[in-house]
């Protein structure tokens, strides 16, 4: 019997296809989080959708160019694969975080950090206690929803003005968005770019610590000289709500303490938050009196604050496997998009187009920041901002023998701390209406948020704290890419 015949190769996608499922990603991302919540109060827009819809868009394209669905459906599943370990440790995180709030963990810390509000210096201990408690509790959201209108109102009541104390809030909130290991931006990227969790952190240093520090100055000239009132009755209110249900003991920074400890000794991700996870359900039992059915309720869905304020409720009302369902979700939506875009070669078409004037390894990361932050404006999602240029960058990264986390550090640079300052992303939208400053007035003191671009950028043109990776682990040339 005659051998059946091979199958046609592919025709090549040429750039305007390429762009196809971009725009259309756009255009949904416009169309679901700023025009359908205008129409129905109290709808959310999430990527979730656009993403799915505008690989589906991907597919037909490729398709027409004679890509068959089995190799789409290995492209996707491939790419799911990359986030797994991202997913399983965001699902360890969740547990953590529920259990580490019912043990005590998180709320004493809260409480210590806001007892570090000096009047005379309100707007760098404003962006102190932020980043404190976004580093702790991981969300740049509830750091801001929280102990940021706090803040508001005893800015208000000294005297200082909002826009300056909603840019130190912003700066903070984001401070601990982008280095904490509870944050869903910290583990998305280094799954976008393939590294784990804690070189990602560990290498984000290098440029948050120097733009913080930036900031903290800017913020104390701000504040020096300034005559204020040393009345703090809201943040008061906080500690004492916080004190109702548990009282903050030396015994609280144990579960932390162990965590960091192994964190600094490269114990891999997942067994040191699992067990810290397990440090902070036997304080829960031990200290705190909650029964085991308890700790584990915490563990699953959450640990549901009573203390009857409801700043506090909020702040402490979170955590729980269940907790990150929507971001894994939105990492598989992500991941079936990317993976229709990089395995039909349309991520590759579009990234050579934006690398045609890269030469160096700091003009590449330079282009990594400057995308990032592009998509932000255009797409007005900060996850966005990381999942698409990470998927399009990952090869040249490679190719040029850069560790991966040079791009997922360049991803947060770029993504995670830009979102709010454009307007109409949803994360600056939020914080607008959440600190009741509109994001025009706040973005000259929300230091931390541009300066960390420019000090990654600024870096990579001068070739400081570029990671290289063995020989051996890069890949070879591409010869369809760009020389240089």
């Amino acid at each position: 019997m005659a051998d059946s015949p091979a199958p046609a190769q592919p025709s090549p996608i040429p750039t305007w296809a390429a762009l196809v499922p971009v725009v259309t990603l756009v255009a949904l991302l416009s169309l679901v989080i700023l025009v359908v919540p205008q129409w129905k109060d109290g709808f959310e827009g999430t990527g979730h959708l656009p993403l799915l819809l505008s690989g589906a868009v991907g597919a037909i394209v490729a398709a027409a160019y004679g890509h068959r669905w089995e190799d789409l459906e290995k492209g996707i599943v491939r790419a799911i694969s990359l986030s797994m370990g991202a997913v399983l440790i965001l699902c360890v995180i969740g547990m953590l975080m529920g259990t580490w709030i019912a043990g005590g963990v998180v709320p004493a810390l809260i409480h210590w950090g806001l007892d570090l509000l000096a009047p005379s210096y309100f707007l760098p201990t404003a962006c102190a206690v932020c980043s404190a408690v976004s580093l702790v509790s991981g969300s740049s959201w509830s750091t801001a929803g929280t102990v940021g209108i706090a803040l508001i109102g005893v800015g208000t009541a000294l005297g200082v003005d909002p826009a300056m104390t909603a840019g130190a809030v912003v700066s903070g909130a984001y401070f601990g968005d982008k280095l904490s290991p509870m944050s869903d931006t910290t583990n998305l990227a280094p799954a976008m770019a393939g590294t784990d969790l804690f070189s990602h952190v560990r290498h984000m240093v290098w440029t948050t610590l120097p733009s913080w520090l930036i900031a903290m100055i800017v913020y104390a000239g701000l504040s020096l000289g300034t005559d204020v009132d040393t009345s703090a009755g809201s943040v008061d209110a906080i500690q004492q709500a916080i004190r109702t249900q548990f009282e903050p003991s030396i015994l609280h920074l144990l579960p932390p303490v162990v965590v960091l400890v192994l964190v600094a000794r490269q114990v891999p991700a997942l067994p040191t938050l699992l067990l810290g996870a397990v440090l902070g359900g036997a304080l829960a039992w031990g200290l705190e009196g909650a029964s085991l059915a308890d700790v584990l309720d915490a563990a699953m869905k959450g640990y549901k604050s009573t203390s009857g304020d409801a700043a506090v409720d909020e702040l402490l009302s979170r955590g729980g496997l269940d907790s990150m369902a929507k971001t894994v979700l939105l990492i598989l939506c992500a991941m079936t998009f990317g993976g229709v875009m990089e395995s039909t070669g349309m991520l590759g078409v579009l990234a050579a187009q934006l690398l045609r004037g890269v030469r160096s390894a700091g003009s590449l990361i330079a282009t990594t920041v400057l995308t990032s932050c592009g998509i932000n404006i255009i797409a007005a999602d900060q996850y966005i901002s990381i999942v698409v240029p990470g998927r399009m960058y990952a090869a040249a990264f490679r190719e040029r023998g850069l560790h991966p986390k040079n791009l997922s550090r360049a991803l947060e640079d770029g993504g995670t701390l830009t979102s709010p300052l454009v307007p109409w992303n949803t994360c600056g939208a939020f914080m607008a209406a959440t600190l009741m400053v509109s994001t025009t007035a706040y973005l000259p003191y929300a230091v931390l948020n541009y300066i960390n671009p420019v000090v990654a950028i600024v870096y990579a043109m001068l070739g400081i704290s570029i990671a290289r990776l063995p020989a051996e682990a890069a890949a070879p040339p591409d010869p369809a890419a760009p020389s240089g």
